[in-house]
């Protein structure tokens, strides 16, 4: 078989992928195309980025077996891979490292970002405090009321945040004012896009350093268990930590892919942000892609527990592995993760993030239903400490 090569030099995943925007960016994305394509290859930036891993984040994140769990199940084995042990709390340090780096070299001393659940918000304002730029971060204002610890930590490494009130004031919405500004300020400013969507070369880019999280999953894997996992299973909202550990797998072809939608309040609801399991195609923040979208094209609003799983597309990579049939997407409801979240607090004494909560839920189904020698590898993509007000107030506890 041929080994898995996409996107193709336009950013193409099959039919999905590409490039959709105004002509007012077309300049400032063939900048970054050719700065991307040659400092990739370059030896010193990956020495760089290599060193700012293992000595500013803290990599290699280790696997972990959640033994208690696994044995009270009573099936397969449960391994967490570990983002939520890096610095800032998820694996989107991994991505804004890379791209901070990208904009020294590109003479850009303005970075601007968007963020849901605050954890890109809060790594792109850390690695701009680190490298001395000037940071502005888009967040919705529903968002900025759930993530208010988030938003805080932003402010107190130096960023701005500007609440967006348009829209269902979430991350789509963040997403949009953030496109205005750099469209705006193109000359001095580069755009740290979070996930694996937006216009070609985001969502390569972005897979190409979250990819670091699956590199380490095919060597850390086999020495504690002998062999690469059965299953890999991750969140997806955006896709960008399920791309990053799915990635280094897709040519393991007896590993099963499994990405997790929120199914908010149903599938069969109008409140959840499944756009693989309920959208249609269509083009979204300047990609082809899986949409929750009506039939005149209007973007739906969205739902989720999860604000960084509240997002009404996703990743065009991610479109491909489903048509593809090489990754399976299903849905989780806010119930199921919330469960997911006490259970794995009470069990194994770790606090996942409420996006995480969504993919651990699906493992936590899945593992009765197989023998008990088979693993399961979840991408505990981060820590929940930023989500305790929302999880009380589903909960009907004042914090």
């Amino acid at each position: 078989m041929k080994p898995y090569s996409l996107p193709d030099e336009r950013g193409h995943f099959g039919p999905y992928g590409g490039s959709f925007v105004s002509e007012t960016l077309v300049h400032a994305l063939n900048e970054l195309r050719a700065a991307y394509s040659k400092y990739r290859e370059d030896p010193e930036f990956q020495r760089e980025y290599a060193y700012e891993l293992k000595h500013f984040v803290g990599r290699p994140s280790p696997i972990y077996h959640a033994r208690r769990w696994s044995e009270k199940l009573g099936g397969a084995q449960i391994w967490f891979k570990r983002e939520d042990l890096n610095h800032t709390g998820a694996h989107k340090i991994n991505n804004c490292i890379g791209q901070a780096l990208l904009a020294r070299r590109m003479g850009k001393p303005r970075v601007i970002a968007e963020t849901g659940a605050g954890q890109h918000g809060v790594a792109t304002a850390t690695v701009a405090a680190r490298y001395g730029l000037e940071c502005v971060v888009y967040m919705g204002s529903e968002d900025v009321r759930r993530q208010a610890s988030n938003v805080y930590r932003m402010k107190l490494l130096g960023a701005t945040v500007v609440p967006v009130d348009s829209g269902s004031r979430t991350l789509k919405d963040a997403l949009n004012e953030a496109m205005r500004d750099w469209v705006t300020n193109v000359e001095n400013t580069f755009y740290i896009i979070g996930t694996v969507a937006g216009p070609h070369p985001y969502p390569a880019m972005v897979r190409d350093f979250q990819a670091i999280i699956g590199q380490e999953c095919i060597e850390q894997v086999p020495l504690e268990t002998g062999r690469q996992p059965d299953f890999v299973v991750a969140a997806v909202g955006g896709g960008s930590n399920a791309m990053g550990i799915f990635h280094p797998y897709i040519d393991y072809q007896d590993v099963k892919l499994i990405g997790v939608e929120a199914a908010g309040e149903g599938l069969s609801s109008e409140r959840h942000a499944a756009s693989l399991n309920a959208g249609s195609v269509g083009v979204l923040h300047g990609n082809r892609t899986y949409v929750l979208q009506d039939e005149n094209g209007q973007v739906c609003e969205t739902h989720s527990v999860s604000a960084g799983l509240d997002y009404p597309g996703v990743g065009p990579e991610h479109a491909w592995l489903k048509d593809s049939q090489r990754a399976q997407y299903v849905g989780i409801t806010d119930s199921e993760a919330l469960q997911a979240f006490h259970d794995c607090c009470h069990t194994e004494g770790i606090m996942p993030a409420l996006e995480s909560s969504h993919a651990i839920a699906h493992a936590v189904k899945l593992a009765p239903t197989l023998p008990k020698d088979k693993v399961i590898l979840v991408s505990l993509s981060g820590r929940g400490d930023k989500d305790m007000h929302t999880v009380a107030e589903f909960s009907g506890i004042k914090l």
